[in-house]
């Protein structure tokens, strides 16, 4: 089992940056690709980014690319989520997930309770 706790959202402007940070329990995270999705009000949660057990591989959704980075503290059981240059188009509840290397939802095993990103215009 992994409890996975997001933290780091809130409110920012267009332009802006936010780092969420996703700290894992237990002592099996560094056996679990890590992932982050978003949802917006009325879409479909999607893929924002993913990351091997190492660290040496990752992987962007187009819409974020070159503007947001994942890593992961295996040390500190933590992955993160740096995001740059933020747009309104961001905003969305956050929620990270440990399983796979993957771009699907359904290859993750475990889920966090999400963290909320408003970006205003």
């Amino acid at each position: 089992q992994v409890q996975l706790i997001e933290s780091g959202g809130g409110l920012v402007q267009a332009g802006g940056s936010l780092r969420l940070s996703c700290a894992a329990s237990g002592r099996t995270f560094i056996t679990y690709s890590m992932g982050w999705f978003r949802q917006a009000p009325g879409k479909e949660r999607e893929f924002v980014a993913t990351i091997t057990r190492s660290g040496g591989m990752t992987a962007y959704a187009d819409s974020v690319k070159g503007r947001f980075t994942i890593s992961r503290d295996n040390a500190k059981n933590t992955v993160y989520l740096q995001m740059n240059s933020l747009k309104p188009e961001d905003t969305a509840v956050y929620y990270c997930a440990a399983g796979g290397y993957s771009s699907y939802s359904r290859d993750y095993d475990y889920w966090g309770q999400g963290t909320q990103v408003t970006v205003s215009s």
